[in-house]
């Protein structure tokens, strides 16, 4: 094994061949491309010999123009909505093409969803969230969700992928507010079986991407016990020991009782216990008292349990809707691109 391993071209080698192959770049270029990554490397090489730890210079440039909460609760935005932008957004999502043959269930779904955003009442859960990706697309965010079955919903609620019974076709009900061109900024899509490493994946996607609302959703809340290690070593801890924030979101589907072990907890205790927010340390909630941003400045994690579709609407809604220094412009992949010819 050792030997093959040792004779197997690395998948860098492979790149630069395939490229070449291609006439997408030369050796000239391939070249200076590795002599001033390995000029940077031992740039900061030597620069760890001499330079102290600096915390802050760990931030992600992206996260720089997110300015510090300077108000009461952080100095977030109004997540609210005019109701005039409500229903115009939730006809449009809730409206399925004519030309689209979805199952029966499904279409009666969406009837009631588009009857439930015309009264103004019974809006369900995933009406809530859809409405809350909607607001948010239309502010000029970006959505991504993965995990396990979230294109359907675990509880078979969400469909925000609906397919098309008659033939390979599928709709995203959601992304015909956008332009074509702006539709690279809605994903959902159903990830493979590993807990661990799509949710690593999401968080390293967040650390780049303030201006997106990244979530993850574990099947159900318990399967958040795959990707323990993510959760306890860079989501609840990252901010503290290296100053990377993340706006990433965990959506633990919890209290489906009687579906037996894995199924009915997400272990809230659990994630409460990796609060960094101490009961027993009398002298910072006096500081608190003082200063209400210091809070919300300070904490690792916000662990919310939402009770009605509203709280869950304004929740989401609440993790972009922040203070900029500047503007955060979403580039679309064409502007990402640099290599000639991609």
């Amino acid at each position: 094994m050792y030997k093959i391993i040792d004779k197997t071209p690395p998948v860098y080698k492979k790149y630069c061949d395939k490229l070449l192959k291609e006439g997408v770049i030369t050796e000239k270029e391939i070249q200076e491309m590795e002599n001033k990554f390995n000029t940077h490397l031992e740039d900061a090489y030597q620069k760890s010999r001499t330079t102290k730890f600096d915390r802050e210079k760990w931030m992600a440039k992206a996260f720089e123009n997110i300015a510090k909460p300077s108000t009461q609760h952080g100095g977030i935005n109004d997540t609210g909505v005019a109701t005039s932008i409500i229903k115009d957004l939730g006809r449009k999502i809730c409206t399925l093409p004519a030309d689209l043959h979805p199952h029966p269930q499904i279409k009666k779904i969406y009837e009631n969803r588009l009857k439930s955003v015309e009264e103004g009442k019974n809006i369900d859960w995933a009406t809530g969230e859809a409405l809350a990706w909607a607001t948010l697309l239309s502010d000029g965010y970006g959505i991504r969700l993965s995990g396990q079955d979230v294109e359907r919903g675990t509880f078979s609620h969400r469909h925000a992928v609906v397919n098309d019974q008659n033939k390979d076709r599928k709709y995203l009900p959601i992304a015909s507010i956008l332009p074509e061109e702006d539709r690279y900024k809605y994903h959902v899509c159903n990830s493979h079986l590993s807990e661990f490493g799509v949710l690593n994946f999401e968080y390293g996607y967040s650390i780049a991407n303030p201006n997106y609302l990244v979530q993850w959703e574990a099947q159900f809340g318990d399967f958040a016990n795959g990707a323990q290690i993510a959760i306890d070593n860079f989501i609840v801890s990252g901010e503290s020991k290296w100053n990377v924030a993340s706006g990433l979101v965990l959506l633990l589907p919890h209290g489906f009782d009687g579906q037996g072990p894995e199924h009915s907890s997400c272990r809230i205790e659990r994630l409460l216990s990796a609060s960094d927010d101490d009961p027993m340390d009398i002298a910072s909630h006096k500081e608190y008292e003082k200063n209400l941003d210091l809070q919300l400045q300070d904490t690792n994690i916000q662990v919310c349990n939402p009770t009605t579709s509203a709280n869950y609407f304004h929740v989401l809604r609440r993790q972009l809707r922040r203070n900029y220094r500047k503007p955060l412009l979403i580039p679309s992949p064409k502007k990402l691109l640099k290599f000639r010819g991609v």
